[in-house]
């Protein structure tokens, strides 16, 4: 629905990770003025890394975690670089940089780099300065004229700066803050036990015997890396099913196991499975994925999260009481998200503008309810509530705003890359049987929009 164009707004968004990035793009496009509060020195959100975890809780309990990213060091990516750039900005090779297909975590940092670069953000961004408290201005007064205090500090700096905007879009991320698992004995072991969001390299585990926990894409790699370094690896999976690719990998590695989950801890350094066997371990890793939070905002309960579910969201966006001066960017998961980040941050900012319009308040309810109840009839749990994992949403979610709907080559290249990794774990990254496709792909407006000079030929 198109409707009155309104004033510019004064919007702050929260966060300079991708989504962050095209959010501030998308808005300063429709004639908003942006600031863009990120508490690292620089842009790339989860893909700047950070070597530097000494002092942070290991399991991640701490009140403020320092770390925001949680990248270790051999990180590659997990879809090919074809599927991940924006729509109008492809990722692309580079001179003298990563050039393979599935680069490491710096490749990516470089393109979001280039990203800021080339359509000029840059001077939005206040560096090293981390939201404190968001708080609506005169509570109770819901609609178009909501605003919102928002205040900041800069690092090594005591003085909190509070400003007002015409609203505000969180755009923070969620691989931060790790989700644990309930284990029995938990806290009374007394070795050493830590989340994946602190692991980085693989020689502090030298000769040791290490648990992993989640038989996730970030514990598998984990595994794979430890096997060259660890006395032995014992993964434990929820699942029974295993790929062909986890059992090659197992076959070919005698001191990597494969357990069910944990049954209990022991003081004596025991790790009890629920099949009954056991192994006395020097370290515990937990690859148990990681929760939304935002311990910053307050929204007088129009917003909480419930076991991962954030909520109510209408369309995984907007809170119905709040919107659209309180949006967030980036919530749902498992689908290819720079797009869809982007068809996002185009509807924010339009509807901000007035070039479209929200359902009334009691529609996005409904829809929100209906939602819930079509995820719990298909006994999908609480927390995978944003477990997105199909392209007929983020289709659907593109018309809001007429945004592309994604290519059939960028869908059949992520359907590709995933089949690959079930079968080939190990080499998946290195070995793949897709030319037609990587050509279809390249041959696209997608890849040949931007000025050829810039990239050296594919």
């Amino acid at each position: 629905m198109v409707s009155a164009r309104n004033p510019p707004r004064n919007v702050c968004v929260i966060g300079a990770g991708p989504s962050g990035l095209v959010a501030a793009r998308e808005l300063r496009k429709e004639g908003h003025t942006v600031v863009v509060v990120e508490q690292n020195h620089d842009v790339g959100g989860q893909w700047l890394y950070d070597p530097k975890v000494e002092g942070e809780d290991p399991l991640g309990k701490g009140k403020a975690l320092n770390v925001h990213s949680s990248i270790y060091e051999s990180l590659r990516l997990t879809s090919p670089r074809e599927i991940m750039g924006f729509t109008d900005f492809p990722f692309l090779i580079k001179k003298g940089r990563d050039s393979r297909r599935f680069p490491g975590h710096k490749e990516l940092l470089l393109y979001l780099k280039d990203f800021c670069e080339w359509f000029g953000l840059r001077d939005m961004i206040r560096f090293n300065t981390r939201v404190e408290h968001v708080g609506m201005l005169d509570y109770g007064e819901f609609g178009k004229e909501l605003r919102w205090v928002v205040e900041s500090k800069a690092k090594d700096s005591d003085k909190v700066v509070s400003e007002v905007f015409d609203a505000v879009v969180v755009a923070t991320g969620h691989y931060s803050h790790p989700r644990l698992p309930s284990i029995k004995g938990m806290d009374a072991w007394r070795r050493k036990q830590m989340h994946s969001h602190l692991y980085r390299v693989p020689e502090p585990f030298r000769n040791q015997v290490v648990v992993v926990v989640g038989n996730s894409l970030s514990g598998q790699d984990i595994s794979m890396e430890l096997v060259n370094v660890a006395k032995e690896i014992h993964l434990c999976s929820k699942s029974l099913h295993v790929s062909e690719g986890l059992s090659k990998v197992l076959s070919k590695h005698d001191n990597l196991h494969l357990h069910p989950i944990i049954e209990c801890l022991h003081e004596d350094g025991r790790v009890v499975f629920v099949d009954g066997s056991w192994v006395i371990a020097d370290t515990i890793i937990y690859c148990t994925g990681y929760s939304y939070a935002f311990p910053f905002l307050d929204t007088k309960g129009a917003v909480a999260v419930d076991d991962d579910r954030v909520g109510p969201l209408y369309e995984h966006t907007f809170p119905p009481n709040l919107a659209p001066s309180l949006s967030f960017i980036g919530i749902p998961r498992k689908i290819i998200g720079f797009p869809f980040f982007e068809s996002q941050a185009k509807w924010i900012a339009q509807l901000l503008s007035g070039k479209r319009n929200l359902p009334s308040k009691d529609e996005m309810i409904k829809c929100v309810q209906d939602f819930y109840q079509a995820r719990e009839a298909a006994r999908i749990p609480k927390h995978n509530t944003h477990d997105i994992a199909e392209f007929e949403y983020c289709d659907k979610y593109a018309d809001f705003v007429g945004f592309p709907h994604l290519e059939e080559w960028r869908k059949e290249l992520c359907i590709s890359a995933l089949v690959n990794s079930d079968v080939n774990l190990e080499t998946y990254r290195d070995s793949y049987d897709d030319e037609e496709l990587l050509q279809e792909a390249h041959e696209s407006p997608h890849f040949t929009q931007l000025e050829a000079e810039a990239f050296c030929p594919l």
